[in-house]
């Protein structure tokens, strides 16, 4: 093609997936044009956030000696919460730990791997906005900004959950509202040292907490709450059938959380800093959007490539965006950039733990949303208030008090819900372990 504006590749935007792929590419000598449509790298990114040290390296080696991190996450806490009480469990590891996580905020941390990018030769186009997709013969050779055009021999999407450029060339279908989340965070302003003080840490040691059930009982959404610097980060995340069949106005039901007896205390006297919303993909493995075709390639959130269990997605970004700069650099080689030749970006991701694990957890979106009832309030409770048996000292017997216990199971509960809840374990189960 000899087109004005040619490059070897163009990656819209600059979150993770997108920096991933271009700076994997630029190492091995390809041409890369970034396109943010924000003031810069992570003006416009969000997330809860924490950032894991091992997949960071492989796209960063060193990143912890340069990189804006705000605390080295020592201690994760998950916190089962009724209306008035809770239950905590929590698993610390204090030493310095490879496969851990660090806190960060997104405007420092995004905008750190943008200039590590521009380093190694990527060019960056910042306040810029992809309109479509330039599509010749079926094949994608480029973009088109408000400004002007641009050519490529691939075209990288990392433009986020919403993205439109995906569905434009038939990549994916319309996303139904079950299969989305609002998440809605505020960041609190606190002392260093109240923040120490009250989730138990030192300076440099942060605390996560994921939260289930509370305002958000018997609903498919759950809450968190990370340690930053001086800061305190907390929020939820629900998804968008929820919020529309029950009227949420999300800032309510954050509210709701953070007045909470249990999270309440850990936030009492900050200074609201900063509101902030954006989807997430919750549609799991079932949900997958195709990821390649000719000329192009998707990543991160908007290749719907989030672990929802375990909280994962800054990392699934990063590995699926190298795994496509992997792929365009051996394209560039041979010079070919049909589907079947980006097709090998799909089984990288297969041979990787990213697709692995998403297709372990298959069913797991599907049992969520048929046994909410059962799996995010029913239970949620009796793990509350077996502990409230279990703690109580009221001269009953505790043999009686755990019959008692037993037998109200299946007494709150009718036979038939309980085989079906039973059924569902088994499957998901079976879906993880097969």
């Amino acid at each position: 093609m000899n087109f004005e504006n040619k490059i070897d590749v163009i990656v819209v935007g600059g979150g993770p997936a997108g920096i991933a792929a271009a700076i994997t590419v630029a190492r091995g000598g390809g041409k890369v044009v970034l396109i943010e449509r924000g003031k810069f790298s992570g003006s416009k990114n969000v997330f809860g956030g924490a950032i894991y040290t091992q997949p960071t390296k492989e796209i960063f080696p060193d990143f912890e000696k340069t990189a804006p991190l705000e605390r080295r996450n020592v201690e994760h806490k998950y916190a089962i919460l009724d209306k008035e009480d809770s239950t905590i469990v929590s698993y610390r590891k204090n030493k310095d730990y490879e496969y851990g996580s660090y806190t960060v905020i997104r405007a420092k941390f995004d905008r750190w791997m943008a200039e590590e990018a521009k380093k190694e030769g990527v060019y960056i186009v910042e306040e810029t906005v992809v309109k479509e997709l330039i599509v010749r013969e079926k094949k994608v050779i480029g973009v088109k900004t408000e400004l002007e055009d641009y050519y490529a021999d691939v075209v990288v999407l990392a433009d986020g959950v919403n993205s439109l450029l995906a569905k434009s060339i038939g990549l994916r279908e319309d996303i139904q509202t079950k299969d989305v989340a609002l998440s809605v965070k505020e960041v609190i302003k606190l002392d260093r040292e109240k923040i120490n003080d009250r989730f138990n840490i030192s300076d440099d040691e942060g605390c996560i907490y994921e939260i289930f059930g509370g305002p958000m009982l018997g609903m498919l959404g759950l809450g968190f709450m990370y340690t930053n610097k001086d800061s305190v980060s907390i929020g939820f995340g629900l998804t968008l059938n929820e919020l529309v069949e029950h009227e949420i106005k999300p800032y309510e039901m954050l509210d709701k959380l953070k007045s909470h007896p249990t999270i309440a205390p850990l936030i009492k006297g900050g200074e609201l800093l900063e509101y902030s919303a954006h989807l997430i993909p919750e549609g799991g493995f079932k949900k997958l959007p195709r990821l390649y075709s000719d000329g192009v390639l998707i990543a991160g959130d908007a290749a719907m490539l989030v672990n929802n269990l375990h909280w994962e997605g800054t990392n699934l970004a990063l590995i699926s965006g190298k795994l496509a700069g992997e792929t365009i650099l051996i394209a560039l080689k041979e010079k070919d950039f049909s589907a079947s030749m980006l097709s090998r970006y799909q089984k990288k991701l297969e041979n990787s733990f990213v697709l692995k694990d998403l297709k372990t957890y298959k069913d797991l979106m599907d049992v969520m949303h048929n046994r909410k009832d059962a799996f995010l309030e029913y239970y949620l409770k009796k793990i509350n208030a077996f502990f409230e048996m279990f703690t109580a000292v009221d001269s009953i017997p505790k043999r009686k008090k755990y019959l008692d216990f037993i037998k109200s199971i299946f007494t709150d509960r009718k036979f038939a819900e309980l085989g079906k809840d039973a059924y569902n374990i088994i499957k998901l189960l079976w879906s993880i372990f097969k």
